[in-house]
């Protein structure tokens, strides 16, 4: 090869390397998340914001990665075999706690050689917004159909199909951030109709702030990929609306529930050990029903997760990107606020739904429910040392926020995971 060609292919290289869209911190390139954007520009000194980003928020595309993809032919089964030591270790830290506290936890520190212990894990509890990562996997199951030999189109379409709020992101107290690039602006509110976002920006809207509005349509939009399959990416607004006026409600209803739970069947994870029944706002209920109620069990969960750094859940490549979604990078609440992880990379969501009866004359207030309190938080936990592990905490502790049972117990199992 002569010089001048080498050197040619050279400089190409390098500035393909020098253009690579990182994700998710630096990852706006590639996703076109705008919140990504400011993200990277807080990192880089340009912006100056009080909330300071944690040391374990700053990885970078190619530094997140699956930690069981080396066990992907293993079954779930061999993962979920207790260790005696770490039972009881795991298990001193109840005493005195009664039985609503439930959880899973799995050390993955050496992926061939690894621990596992439970408390109730097949207790069932009303899981809130952890049932948002039951939608995540019917997205991307959805896009794996549509483009079954194709990553790069099944990403284009994340990043360029926008579609429109509607009835369907109302109502939520939960805000959005709404950063303008050009304007160097941010404002933060909750989800109107007219509100038009990627596929990507909704999917990220309805993970790293929890937006219930954001979460009901991107389950819309499962939906729709269902429904009109090869057809979907040119899908309009008034051809998706004509769809929902006419197609009978017990049709829309079924369909709705089939693409989020099916997948979860698809894993081995039962109809008792999590599903979904209903939507995540009122006015989706515009054109869907509820079917068959919303449970999660700390050992469902769990077995989800597995399969997620197996590299398992749909594919390698979509269990890869859906990990990077869950990289928390926004806001650490409850578990995922412990002091101990800090400069912990987490992949994180938190759920709770609580219910208050007034005349009963007990305190009761948000995250306070005297009827249920349900609080629930999964993660995966990656310490720059390779400390690495999994929990799966589900609690329904009455007239109580357990945000502060959360960070202890994250705290304590952290210590000893690591001891």
């Amino acid at each position: 090869m002569s010089k001048p060609i080498l050197f040619t292919i050279c400089i190409l290289l390098c500035f393909s390397f020098a253009t690579i869209s990182f994700y998710p911190i630096d990852g706006y390139e590639y996703t076109g998340i705008k919140r990504l954007k400011r993200l990277e520009l807080i990192k880089n000194g340009e912006i100056k914001d009080a909330a300071k980003i944690p040391e374990g928020a700053m990885k970078s595309w190619s530094e997140i990665q699956l930690n069981l993809n080396g066990r992907e032919a293993d079954s779930v089964g061999a993962f979920l075999i207790p260790d005696e030591d770490f039972q009881k270790e795991i298990g001193t830290l109840f005493r005195g706690l009664d039985k609503s506290y439930s959880l899973t936890v799995l050390d993955i520190s050496n992926p061939y050689s690894v621990r596992y212990a439970s408390r109730n894990e097949t207790a069932g509890y009303q899981p809130g917004s952890v049932g948002k990562l039951a939608v995540l996997n019917g997205l991307f199951t959805q896009l794996a159909k549509i483009y079954p030999d194709s990553w790069e189109k099944r990403t284009e379409l994340l990043r360029n199909k926008s579609v429109k709020a509607g009835v369907w992101g109302l109502t939520d107290e939960h805000t959005i951030p709404i950063y303008n690039i050009e304007k160097n602006t941010l404002v933060k509110r909750q989800v109107i109709a007219s509100d038009v976002f990627s596929l990507y920006e909704w999917t990220d809207h309805m993970l790293s702030v929890s937006n219930n509005g954001a979460a009901s349509i991107v389950w819309r939009e499962v939906l729709l990929m269902a429904a009109f399959g090869q057809n979907y990416p040119e899908l309009t607004e008034e051809q998706a609306l004509e769809y929902f006026k006419t197609t009978p409600r017990k049709e829309l209803t079924d369909l709705g529930n089939d693409v989020v739970n099916l997948p979860l069947r698809d894993l081995g994870i039962s109809a008792d050990e999590w599903r979904l029944g209903s939507f995540f706002t009122r006015g989706a209920n515009t054109y869907v029903g509820d079917k068959g109620g919303s449970i999660g069990t700390p050992v469902g969960l769990m077995k989800f997760l597995i399969q997620l750094e197996q590299g398992n859940v749909v594919d390698e490549q979509s269990s890869l990107e859906m990990k990077r979604l869950m990289y928390m990078t926004d806001r650490r609440i409850r578990y995922a606020q412990s002091p101990a992880l800090k400069e912990a990379a987490v992949y994180f969501k938190s759920g709770s739904l609580y219910k208050c009866d007034r005349s009963k004359g007990e305190a009761c207030g948000k995250y306070m429910g005297n009827v249920t309190n349900f609080m629930n938080s999964v993660i995966i936990v990656e310490h720059p040392d390779n400390c690495k592990y999994i929990v799966v905490l589900m609690t329904n502790v009455l007239r109580k926020n357990s945000a502060s049972d959360h960070m202890y117990l994250a705290g304590n199992i952290d210590k000893i995971i690591r001891k």
